[in-house]
């Protein structure tokens, strides 16, 4: 059992109720139950809607991969679920849910980090992680690189955004082109059919003198509503295609720079790419193209497994139950700013409360 652990995962930290069940870093089920829809129309994530999206489709989606896997609930050697980071409303369904579970099978519980999940879901894919791995994360609500020499214990951020995440100026560029929300998957789409050395768009903190591992996109999201701006003032039609494919790669090219800079100033031989972003086309070419050229070997999942997905999560709580790492208490509460230097949170004693606002009482709930 210590070596190929069955665990059940829970992911609800923004619009994507994921339930996986993982044996060791075997995928034996991946089922998820998406509300990307009812958000299409807002252009974005509304959280109070995805909530409530989360809890009608918690137990069905729970029971589709159990059935899916075909598991008992009561074989499972734990469950494990996202704590933070997320919509904080979100989160608490998920962690809500992983408690009633985990308390009624009797099974022992374990809250982890939605950034290091999806680090440890590369493990279902190719296999065990080396040690240290440099991960770069890309999503909607992140960008960053990390070194991890441990997942269950050590994840050190190397570089973050400093303002908006690479999904996030997709998502606007988008609205801006009238492409539709999720902006992702659509300029993807379009980029394929244009030319990306059409425009010059800046490359933000890519100057001798800025952060080398920190990332900026909202002076390229805002150049590129400027320059769509002024040719629809001008009368002018967009190059829909051509916008899409420089503005893309104005953003790939400096993730893909700045993440074979880190594995060679860290001297590691390899790079994992995770994240939604990550599914983009382009970039897993051009990091293919750079990290060849400088000897580094790539990891990236399947695009599947690089959104958000209940399977990542299991997969980190099967890691943390092979590696012997403490189970979380009662008190697990839902972290919406839960920092990635935790990649689980363990017990915690009510002197070492976070203050939150949200803070889940466990006189309340077990009493």
């Amino acid at each position: 059992m210590a070596d190929e652990p069955l665990v059940l995962g829970i992911e609800t930290s923004c619009d994507e109720t994921g339930v996986g069940v993982v044996r060791g870093t075997t995928l034996l089920a991946d089922a998820i139950a998406s509300s990307v829809d009812e958000h299409a129309r807002f252009g974005g994530v509304v959280p109070e809607v995805a909530s409530r999206a989360h809890l009608e489709a918690m137990v069905p989606t729970i029971d589709r991969a159990l059935k899916e896997a075909g598991v008992s609930a009561k074989d499972l050697d734990g469950i494990a679920v996202t704590a933070g980071p997320g919509l904080a409303g979100a989160l608490l369904v998920g962690v809500s849910a992983a408690k009633a579970y985990a308390y009624a099978l009797g099974k022992p519980l374990y809250g982890v980090n939605h950034l290091a999940s999806h680090i440890c879901v590369d493990q279902l894919e190719h296999g065990a992680l080396p040690e240290p791995t440099m991960a770069l994360l890309v999503s909607g609500g992140h960008s960053s690189l990390l070194l991890s020499t441990d997942i269950t214990a050590d994840v050190r951020p190397l570089g973050a955004t400093i303002d908006d995440a690479a999904g996030e100026a997709f998502d606007k560029i988008a609205r801006v082109l009238n492409l539709g929300f999720p902006g992702g998957p659509v300029i993807d789409r379009y980029a394929r059919e244009g030319d990306p050395k059409a425009i010059a768009f800046p490359r933000g903190l890519t100057g001798s003198r800025d952060p080398a591992y920190d990332f900026s996109f909202s002076g390229l999201k805002t150049s590129v509503a400027r320059w769509i701006e002024a040719k629809r003032a001008a009368g002018e039609e967009v190059p829909v295609r051509d916008v899409a494919a420089s503005f893309q790669e104005a953003v790939v090219d400096v993730l893909t720079r700045k993440a074979v800079r880190a594995c060679k100033d860290e001297g590691v031989d390899h790079l994992m790419i995770g994240g939604g972003v990550a599914a983009n086309t382009r970039l897993r070419a051009l990091a293919q193209e750079r990290c060849e050229a400088a000897g580094i070997r790539l990891r990236v999942p399947r695009p599947k497994l690089c959104t958000d997905n209940g399977a990542m999560v299991a997969a980190l709580g099967a890691e943390m139950v092979a590696r012997g790492r403490a189970a979380s208490s009662w008190d697990l509460s839902a972290d919406s700013s839960l920092p990635v230097t935790d990649p689980h949170v363990p017990g915690r004693t009510h002197e070492h409360h976070h203050d939150h606002v949200h803070e889940v009482a466990k006189d309340n709930l077990y009493s």
